[in-house]
């Protein structure tokens, strides 16, 4: 089973409802659980799990390079290309690293054979074990990605992650925040996608966003309101309209904010939490099965 953990935005505590779920998960169950940050421009999962990583393998892509004693400037590598990460000139190739996306049509349609493709490191995959940590949880296996400064690319960063994704067990991913590229790469074919949101007027106009995204994806979602004794109740009163459930609520809690400062798990604080992520994961499996 695959779970997703997104969020229209930034901030809503997408991080914390997903690490907490993973080890809950751990203690309760006897199969396998595995979680795979793919919030790879900003990873923050470790800070709560934290893992002991194992191994760290380079991500790179593929990007054009132009032979120019075989190129005739036809220009059909730049017609091809959608991104414009070639350009034709008069007498000159320009190519583009950052914007290319790697698909390789400029090379297959070359006349001229002039296009060979180069590898270019984006960025690093992690792997890594979660122990035992301040609560009493099974092993996790931790994937994490981090993408290169400056590179403006995650998707063929985050696709290479979901390729670890072992198909026995329980897979957690943490999504990136939005809606764009990434949160779609993240999202693609998961089993269920708990959306995290606050009750305030940014937290519902931007799951109005992510709701929308899940329903083009024909991927089934479930709500959670974090700080739920904030705000107003325009977020029920949306999720109600649509039929959305809502799926667990976690009030704002002073103990918690001390505890996500220091890098500790909310299960800690006690049964409360324990409880409600209890029945989110109840919810989830009367849902997906």
């Amino acid at each position: 089973m695959i779970i997703s953990v997104a969020s229209g935005k930034g901030g809503t505590g997408k991080t914390t409802i997903a690490t907490s779920l993973a080890l809950l998960l751990s203690e309760e169950r006897s199969q396998k659980i595995q979680f795979l940050d793919c919030d790879v421009e900003e990873p923050n999962a470790y800070i709560f799990l934290k893992p002991q990583i194992k191994k760290t393998q380079p991500v790179n892509i593929l990007v054009p390079q132009v032979d120019k004693r075989k190129c005739n400037f036809c220009g059909e590598c730049a017609k091809v290309c959608v991104y414009n990460a070639i350009v034709v000139l008069k007498r000159e190739v320009l190519v583009f690293p950052e914007l290319c996306h790697g698909c390789g049509g400029c090379s297959l349609l070359c006349p001229e054979d002039a296009i060979t493709e180069a590898e270019r490191k984006m960025g690093v995959i992690e792997e890594g074990q979660v122990r035992r940590i301040q609560i009493r949880t099974g092993p996790i296996r931790f994937i994490q990605g981090r993408l290169n400064i400056g590179e403006p690319m995650a998707t063929p960063l985050i696709r290479a992650i979901k390729k670890k994704i072992n198909p026995d067990g329980v897979t957690i991913i943490d999504v990136p925040p939005g809606t764009s590229c990434p949160v779609i790469e993240a999202v693609h074919r998961s089993d269920f996608c708990i959306l995290v949101t606050e009750p305030t007027p940014f937290g519902l106009n931007d799951l109005k966003l992510a709701v929308e995204v899940m329903r083009k994806l024909r991927i089934d979602c479930g709500v959670v309101i974090n700080r739920a004794n904030i705000g107003d109740d325009r977020v029920k009163e949306y999720c109600h309209r649509e039929s959305i459930q809502i799926m667990a609520e976690i009030p704002y809690d002073r103990n918690v904010a001390v505890l996500y400062s220091s890098g500790i798990p909310m299960l800690i604080e006690g049964e409360k939490y324990r409880k409600i992520f209890s029945q989110l994961w109840a919810s989830i499996e009367r849902r997906v099965g």
